[in-house]
C-alpha cells in the first residue's frame, strides 16, 4: 500500500475509535438533569418590593437556598443590555441578588449596569470595581475574587458565576439550582449556547463545542467514577462552601483557561461535578468576522497545551492525521488511482461527518455543513499554531487590552 493508504487506514482506526471509545462525546444528550427528589416545599410569602416585568409580584419559597450571581465584566457595553436584564429578572423562589464587578472598563459597563437595574428592576444589582489585578492574577479570576469576597458576606450557599455575554431565560436560575441541590452536585456548568449568526459563526462555532466535548466528553465527567473533570466558565453554579474548600479562586489565579481550572480544584477537594449543553442558557456576544473567532481560539489554544512545543507538535500531526487526510486521500484514490486510499479515507470522512451531525442538529444548522469539518479543523490547526507563535513572541493570552506572556495553563497540582 502507498503512504497515504497507510495513512488514510490510521485515520480511520482513529475514528473507529473516537466513534465508540471516547465517551459517545458526539451525543448531544447531556442536559441539566432533573433532580430526582422535590427541592423544599415550604410555606410561600410574598415580597411586595420585588416585582417581576409586567407586575407579577415575586413568590419566595423559604426552603431555597440564597444565590448570590457574581459577574466579571470588562468592556462590555455592547452585549450588557441583551444580558443583565435577563439575569435581574430571574424568577428565583428564594433571595437572590447580581454583584457585577466592573473590571477596569474603559466604555462605562459599570454606569450602565446601574442604569439597566434601574430601568428592569428586578434582583438586586451591586456594581463593584476591584482596581487592577495584583501580580500573578488574571483580570477574570481577579475580579471574580472581588465578586465572590463580597458575595460571602451576605452568606450565600451557592454562587452563580456567569459571564457578562451570557443571557439567562427566567428559570435557569431556578433550574440550576434544583439540579445541584436535588442531584447534590457541588459544582453545575453549563455550556452556553454561542451565537451563529454569521457564515463564520456557522463554520467554527458549533466545531468549537464538538472538538471541546471530544476534548472533555461530557458523559465522562458526569460519571460516578469520573474519567475527566472540565467546565464551561460562562455558566458555573458552585457550592460556597466548596469553593472555600477549593480556595477558589486563589488556587487558580494564574490560570487563562480558568472553567477547566476551577473544576479541577473543585475536583481535588472532593466536590462532584456536571457539566452538559444549554437550552436555556445563551452568549449574545457576536463574532461575525473570522478574525474575531480567530482571537477568541488562539488567546489560549497554547495555554490548553501547557505551551509544550512537543505536545503542540503531537496536536499538529493528530489534526492532521485524524481530520485532514480523509479528503486527501479521497483525492489520492479519485484523481491517483490509489483505491486503498480512496475508500479508506472515504469512510472515514464519512464517520467524521456523521459524528457532527448532532451538534449541527443542535446548533440548527444545515446538516450539509458536515463534511467541511476537516476544512474547519484545518483552521482550529493554524489558530493553534499561531497561538504558540505569539507565545514565543511575548504576547501570550491577549483579551481586551491585558495579556499574559506566560500564564499557568490548568494546572493538576
Amino acid at each position: 500500500m502507498s503512504a497515504i493508504a497507510w495513512i488514510a487506514m490510521g485515520s480511520l482506526a482513529a475514528w473507529g475509535w473516537l466513534l465508540l471509545g471516547q465517551g459517545f462525546f458526539w451525543r448531544t444528550d447531556q442536559r441539566l438533569p432533573e433532580q430526582p427528589r422535590p427541592a423544599p416545599r415550604l410555606p410561600d410569602r410574598r415580597l411586595p418590593d420585588r416585582r417581576l416585568p409586567g407586575g407579577h409580584a415575586r413568590v419566595e419559597a423559604a426552603g431555597w437556598p440564597r444565590v448570590a450571581i457574581v459577574v466579571p465584566a470588562r468592556d462590555e457595553a455592547e452585549v450588557l443590555p441583551l444580558s443583565l436584564p435577563s439575569l435581574l429578572s430571574q424568577d428565583y423562589p428564594g433571595e437572590a441578588e447580581i454583584v457585577l464587578v466592573d473590571d477596569g472598563s474603559a466604555d462605562g459597563t459599570g454606569k450602565l449596569a446601574g442604569e439597566l437595574a434601574v430601568r428592569y428592576g428586578g434582583l438586586p444589582l451591586t456594581v463593584a470595581s476591584p482596581g487592577e489585578p495584583e501580580p500573578g492574577w488574571t483580570g477574570k479570576l481577579w475580579a471574580l475574587r472581588h465578586g465572590i469576597g463580597l458575595a460571602r458576606a451576605r452568606g450565600p450557599e451557592f454562587l452563580l458565576l456567569t459571564d457578562a455575554d451570557i443571557a439567562h431565560e427566567p428559570d435557569s436560575l431556578r433550574r440550576l439550582v434544583a439540579a445541584a441541590v436535588g442531584c447534590d452536585l457541588d459544582l453545575v456548568s453549563q455550556m452556553a449556547r454561542l451565537r451563529v449568526a454569521s457564515f463564520w459563526e456557522r463554520l467554527v462555532v458549533p466545531a468549537f463545542v464538538y472538538f471541546f466535548s471530544q476534548l472533555y466528553p461530557f458523559r465522562w465527567i458526569n460519571r460516578s467514577r469520573p474519567l475527566a473533570t472540565a467546565a464551561a466558565g460562562g455558566c458555573v453554579l458552585l457550592r460556597t462552601e466548596t469553593a472555600e474548600r477549593a480556595q477558589v479562586p486563589e488556587s487558580i489565579r494564574q490560570a487563562v483557561i480558568d472553567d477547566v481550572s476551577l473544576a479541577r480544584a473543585v475536583r481535588r477537594s472532593g466536590g462532584r461535578i456536571w457539566l452538559g449543553l444549554a437550552e436555556r442558557v445563551d452568549s449574545v456576544r457576536p463574532y461575525p468576522h473570522l478574525a474575531d473567532l480567530w482571537r477568541m481560539v488562539s488567546r489560549s489554544a497554547y495555554a490548553q497545551l501547557r505551551h509544550n512545543p512537543l505536545v503542540l507538535a503531537g496536536t499538529v500531526a493528530g489534526l492532521a492525521v485524524v481530520y485532514l487526510a480523509p479528503p486527501v486521500a479521497v483525492a489520492a484514490g479519485l484523481f491517483g488511482g490509489d483505491a486503498v486510499a480512496g475508500w479508506a479515507g472515504g469512510l472515514a470522512w464519512a464517520v467524521m461527518a456523521g459524528t457532527y451531525l448532532p451538534m449541527l442538529r443542535y446548533y440548527r444548522q444545515p446538516l450539509w455543513l458536515a463534511p467541511t469539518l476537516p476544512f474547519t479543523a484545518l483552521l482550529y490547526l493554524l489558530m493553534t499554531v499561531d497561538s504558540a507563535v505569539q507565545h514565543y513572541r511575548g504576547r501570550g493570552a491577549a483579551w481586551k487590552g491585558r495579556t499574559y506572556a506566560r500564564p499557568e495553563a490548568a494546572p493538576d497540582r
